[in-house]
């Protein structure tokens, strides 16, 4: 069985179920404010915050539907498999979508999920979707390595408290040997996530110049969590280059995103006035992404919480 992180997760009344979950789904509402609802219901027990997550799936903001994928294979709701199954097998939906589907099946981590992945590796038209299938079918199986002598399922949460779609590398390999593996486009996507997971969790100036060289890489999967853990690191080094991917029309859109989110979390002045001037940016990904990062920072420099605090929750307007 994949880990679960149920034990992380509230209970809460109705009222704030009701009150949360509609907050999600409606699409009146910007999308920050949807955003908040997201976050404070990924952190729910019970059908309905995941009937709500599940629903969000399939929104016309692939911003808001990746998100609520993401927040699936987070919380790892084996409840939940049948739709992500269906979102990563409907090619209609957008890639990002399809993409967060398969990593929220890989970090579910029941081997139940293999066949439909290593269908939609075989078929999937996006490479950045069959990327993370291969991603997904390489943690199903070291899970299945790693738990093969213990009844009880392995808990491989990170420092950062995320459910990371590789486990990260052994930690007595140097900076050095971790670096050459994130960088070599030769070697298959597990090894290069195990090493940039490595190289996170590791931190100091080198092992962060090794994670912004990556942003080079071919593959935009790599470059999109490599964004995404430069996100996470919150280091100033990294937003010289995060702030000319933001700028790069041509860049996948699922990389300029996770650029926009990172450069969120750093929040220089320089950082955050590039969100501005992307907030109007005419891919939605990109767009939403800022005006969400800028709601965030907003909260957190006024001292509130970003998500809704649950008790509150039905009196907020």
């Amino acid at each position: 069985m994949g880990e679960s992180a149920d034990d992380k997760r509230f209970t809460a009344s109705p009222d704030v179920e009701r009150f949360l979950c509609d907050r999600l789904l409606d699409s009146a509402q910007p999308i920050s404010e949807r955003f908040r609802a997201l976050f404070s219901l990924r952190n729910l027990k019970g059908p309905a915050p995941r009937t709500a997550l599940i629903q969000a799936t399939r929104d016309p903001s692939n911003l808001l539907a990746h998100e609520a994928a993401f927040a699936l294979g987070q919380i790892q709701d084996v409840d939940a498999i049948p739709a992500l199954k269906a979102i990563l097998s409907d090619i209609s939906l957008h890639p990002i979508v399809r993409h967060e589907a398969a990593e929220a099946l890989g970090a579910i981590g029941l081997e139940s999920n293999i066949p439909t992945l290593e269908c939609s590796l075989a078929h999937d038209p996006a490479q950045e979707v069959r990327e993370t299938c291969e991603l997904a079918l390489s943690r199903i199986k070291q899970l299945k390595t790693a738990n093969s002598d213990d009844s009880s399922p392995t808990t491989e949460r990170s420092p950062f408290m995320s459910v990371d779609p590789a486990a990260p590398a052994s930690s007595c390999s140097s900076v050095d040997h971790l670096r050459e593996v994130l960088l070599d486009e030769e070697r298959g996507m597990y090894d290069r996530y195990a090493a940039l997971f490595a190289l996170r969790n590791h931190g100091g100036d080198e092992a962060i110049k090794a994670i912004i060289d990556s942003l080079g890489a071919n593959s935009a999967l790599l470059r999109h969590e490599v964004a995404y853990v430069l996100g996470q690191l919150q280091d100033k080094a990294a937003s010289a280059e995060l702030s000319n991917i933001l700028r790069k029309t041509d860049e996948h859109p699922m990389v300029r995103h996770e650029a926009a989110e990172a450069l969120g979390s750093i929040a220089d002045d320089q950082s955050v006035a590039l969100l501005e001037e992307f907030s109007k940016d005419p891919e939605p990904l990109v767009s939403q992404s800022c005006e969400v990062a800028l709601s965030m920072l907003e909260f957190e420099r006024s001292g509130k919480s970003f998500e809704y605090l649950y008790m509150q929750a039905p009196q907020v307007q």
